[in-house]
Order: structure tokens, then sequence, then C-alpha cells
């Protein structure tokens, strides 16, 4: 798989709680890639939160602090790259992302609501209706989503071992075969 893929970056792109960064880490691992997670990124480089950024400074702002880091992320090779959620709002991304192979996780809406009720974390999400917030968030979201290099269906019982593997099942289904056309 590493000959296939030759150092090319996955991107991992879906909505929050889909899975993202915990699969991005056993995706890395299996493929000897290191990992990172650009939301972790952007708090350590603004010294904040994703949450304190989006109180005091507005989510264009951490738009704007996403797509530098993005745009930084894409010159290197042999990453897994955690996406935000909204990553794919911004049309400048998807040419940074277009660098490497971009992975939608596409979880059923009511799965991503039992998986974050708990999170107060979220500022997307602190709404007086979370759920619908969610199926709205999602709705917008689709179409985009929908534009990945590979999208893979997620389920309730799937482990996120399981669905490591089928990313990397499928990959090869995408990868263009090494052209000749120099002989």
């Amino acid at each position: 798989m590493q000959e296939q893929l030759q150092g090319i970056n996955l991107y991992l792109i879906g909505m929050m709680g889909s899975g993202k960064t915990t699969i991005g880490q056993i995706l890395a691992k299996q493929l000897d890639y290191r990992f990172i997670d650009t939301d972790e990124l952007i708090s350590k480089v603004a010294n904040q939160s994703i949450a304190e950024i989006f109180a005091t400074e507005g989510e264009e702002a951490f738009r704007d602090i996403e797509s530098q880091v993005l745009s930084q992320l894409c010159a290197y090779q042999k990453f897994v790259i955690s996406t935000g959620g909204g990553i794919i709002l911004k049309k400048m991304n998807w040419s940074y992302l277009r660098h490497g192979i971009i992975i939608w996780l596409n979880v059923p809406v009511e799965e991503l609501y039992n998986r974050l009720k708990e999170d107060t974390t979220r500022p997307l999400l602190q709404h007086p209706e979370p759920l619908k917030q969610l199926q709205t968030l999602l709705e917008q979201r689709t179409p985009l989503y929908a534009q990945a290099d590979l999208e893979i269906m997620i389920n309730s019982g799937d482990t996120p071992e399981e669905i490591s593997n089928q990313i990397l099942q499928k990959i090869p289904s995408i990868l263009k075969p090494k052209s000749n056309a120099l002989n």
C-alpha cells in the first residue's frame, strides 16, 4: 500500500463526531505515516481552544486560520490529516485537499448526535436543538463532502479498526495507475 500511495497525504473529512481523529491515528500507524489533527494544531498555534477562538474571534477568523494551517500541511508528505468538519466550506481549501486523497467519513446524523450529545466543547452545537442543528449542518455540507475521492459509510457498530481497514481496501480503487507515457 505504501508503495502505491507514494507518500500522498490522506485527508479525512466529515462532520464533527465522525471519528476522523480516532480513525486517522489508526490509519497513520497502519501506513507508517505521521498523524495530525488540524483542530489540535490550530489550538496550539492560536494558544486557545477552538471554542475560545469561535467566541473571541468568530467563525470566519477560525476558518481563515484553518485555511492557513491546511495550506502549510499540504506541502508535506506521508501524513494522515484529520480536518475540522467545516474545512470544506471554503473553496480555496479544496485546492489544498486535492494535493492528497480526500476521504469522507459519512456517519448518519442520529449516530453523530449520540456521539456528541454530551460534548459541550463544540461551538456549532451550542444550540437549543442540537440534533436539528446537526441535521441542518449535514444537509448544507453533504454536497461538498460528496466531492471526496472516497466515501466511507459508517454504521453504529463499526469499530475504528474496521473502518480503517475498509479505507485501506478501497484506496487502490481510486489511485491512478502509473503511466509509462515517457517511454
